[in-house]
């Protein structure tokens, strides 16, 4: 069982008994807003279109990303208002509904992509359900792990059950089929499982399932062709998917150490990298601010990410501090494979860039993830 250590020397825990404004992170806020600003910025660039003097700029890209923003930022704040300890008998809930809507796709889901019925569509507004499924997937199992380390230890057993539910979420989403969403969850449960101390003998075991049950559903052809195509491009150059990477290796490069500047970039303007608002919203980036963008991109992102992870380090319970190593699992493994992706070194799975990429689904896990982290910051040593 994991042993918690005090707080730092020196740590001001002045406003711990003030009120929920004052016990908040700041930093983990002013870093998510500076990545939404960033975010925001190319989302616009990329879908504004090529302007000559007398055009105007597409902005209704732009219109729907700031409502999300809105919205995204409500949902976090009711996220940290609610005492994440007493919201915990209702994480069976969460995540029976979170089933729920991701069977509910193979009679009422819309196939937007041609690749995947991943969404909802309500005229106005679609919704992925496997992305809010993320959030239900780090409540269970930072409920489950914590409740059986403190009751029967990790036994063989309660591993195998808390692996269960991330596989039946896992299982949902590859039938869609949805492969990317599925190494997120995957992240997510290495990260839990690797700080609640399963033994690592139970995670071996467990892989090989894994590994034999993926083998098996390529075998049985749940999983489309375009899909492993998809998955595969960057070890190959001559798969016919690698015309994405190709064309995103191509921006970045062109950006260079400053970039060609803001709606400048050549490859955007001509619209040469597909899906450039979501998938690969790192080459406008790139592209366009060059190496030093970039950095600053990935900067922003590590110092958020130690914040996250002090947050899990203070935290007062095990359930908190696991809802934080599963937060911190999520941003990290995202933010690596969504940027690897752009660079031709990971495989191509439509992942969005947390906090940047275009989407409403994105925008409302990634905040609300960072509203847990705040929840469990607020009510630390309460």
């Amino acid at each position: 069982m994991t042993t918690f250590r005090p707080p730092p020397s020196g740590y001001n825990d002045r406003n711990i008994d003030g009120p929920i404004w004052l016990r908040l992170d700041a930093s983990i806020i002013l870093l998510a807003i500076g990545l939404v600003c960033i975010g925001t910025t190319v989302v616009y660039s990329a879908t504004r279109g090529v302007l000559t003097d007398e055009d105007i700029a597409n902005t209704s890209v732009l219109k729907k990303q700031l409502v999300f923003v809105g919205v995204g930022g409500f949902l976090a704040a009711v996220t940290t208002a609610v005492d994440y300890r007493r919201a915990r008998p209702s994480v069976p809930l969460i995540y029976v509904a979170a089933t729920v809507s991701l069977i509910g796709l193979f009679f009422f889901g819309t196939d937007l992509n041609t690749f995947a019925t991943s969404w909802y569509s309500f005229g106005f507004i679609t919704i992925q359900p496997s992305e809010f499924a993320k959030l239900a997937l780090i409540l269970a199992l930072a409920a489950w792990f914590s409740s059986v380390q403190s009751r029967d230890g990790l036994q063989f057993v309660n591993v195998m059950m808390g692996l269960a539910m991330a596989g039946l979420f896992a299982v949902l989403v590859l039938l869609q089929p949805d492969f990317g969403t599925v190494m997120v969850y995957a992240a997510i449960v290495a990260g839990i499982v690797v700080v609640a101390g399963v033994a690592m003998r139970h995670v071996a075991a467990v892989l090989l399932m894994v590994g034999a049950a993926i083998a098996l559903m390529i075998q049985q052809g749940y999983l489309l062709e375009a899909q492993l195509n998809r998955f595969t491009s960057f070890v190959d150059p001559e798969n016919a998917a690698r015309y994405n990477v190709n064309q995103s290796e191509i921006a970045i490069g062109n950006g260079g150490l400053r970039g060609k500047g803001l709606f400048q970039g050549t490859q955007n303007n001509n619209s040469l990298v597909p899906e450039k608002e979501s998938d690969f919203i790192f080459s406008v980036l790139g592209e366009e601010f060059g190496f030093i963008g970039g950095a600053v991109l990935l900067v922003l992102f590590g110092l958020l990410l130690l914040r996250i992870w002090r947050v899990a380090h203070l935290a007062e319970d095990e359930y908190g501090r696991l809802i934080c190593v599963g937060v911190f699992s999520m941003f990290l493994f995202q933010a690596f494979q969504s940027i690897g992706m752009n660079m031709g070194i990971m495989p191509v799975t439509g992942i969005p860039l947390p906090l940047i990429s275009a989407g409403g689904s994105s925008m409302f896990t990634s905040l609300m993830a960072l509203g847990l982290v705040e929840n469990v910051h607020a009510h630390r040593l309460r």
